[in-house]
């Protein structure tokens, strides 16, 4: 893994300077419009905060083009939602084209929805030379399982599956989710991790510098060209 890692002192910290590595990143780009997807968790609704409050002049979102990473297989309504999460706290509030965002429909049946949003990737995300749809941008998280995405480690065989999407499983809850797989994380042209929390370190220290259990863990077999951890202190206080 040849990866940068950035350090911060805290959540909010790190998140106010991808929110500005972000606007600086969408600036920096030549095509027209740019497809970036997203993920849930905690750290993201800090990001999603800056991104409708001190950044949100900063951001031409009608150059953006949104998907998700994964989705939790309940319907935008509820509280699990990631897509739910994300329109409260920011996409209600910025000038992002409503064709433009593509959601997990997690109230539909886990097998079709499946194949209905590969579909609608296959049609608005450009292929790279191997024929797998290439994001401009991935955005990660990583649990204190070192699962990414929702690739959990009793389905490591999504790492490297053909599909560009799968149905995941909880591991504890049984809950059904839709996740990109591995190979279209990795063909990204950019990806990103924002890790924090000292309940990550042990992990954290395992899958960057590959050592203890980290084959065990999803997020270390994720070895996209441009990759950065941005890691706040607690989390990085084992590297």
């Amino acid at each position: 893994m040849n990866a940068k890692i950035q350090k911060f002192s805290d959540p909010a910290t790190l998140a106010d300077s991808f929110a500005n590595d972000f606007a600086q990143w969408l600036g920096d780009q030549s095509q027209p419009i740019v497809t970036v997807a997203l993920s849930g968790g905690s750290t993201p609704r800090l990001l999603f905060e800056r991104w409708a409050g001190e950044f949100a002049g900063e951001i031409d979102w009608s150059r953006v083009r949104l998907f998700w990473v994964d989705e939790r297989c309940v319907p935008p309504s509820d509280s699990d939602s990631n897509f739910g999460v994300a329109n409260d706290i920011f996409l209600s509030k910025v000038d992002l084209p409503a064709d433009q965002l593509h959601r997990v429909h997690g109230e539909s049946n886990p097998d079709d929805e499946r194949t209905r949003y590969a579909d609608e990737i296959d049609r608005f995300v450009r292929k790279d030379s191997d024929g797998v749809p290439q994001f401009d941008l991935v955005v990660l998280g990583m649990g204190d399982d070192g699962h990414t995405a929702s690739i959990f480690p009793h389905q490591m065989e999504f790492l490297t599956s053909s599909d560009v999407c799968e149905v995941a499983t909880h591991p504890t809850s049984g809950q059904k989710r839709i996740t990109l797989t591995g190979p279209v994380i990795n063909h990204a042209k950019k990806v990103v991790f924002l890790i924090t929390g000292a309940n990550k370190k042990g992990v954290l220290v395992d899958v960057v510098k590959k050592t203890g259990l980290f084959k065990t863990y999803p997020a270390s077999f994720i070895d996209a060209t441009d990759l950065t951890f941005y890691v706040d202190e607690d989390a990085a206080s084992g590297l």
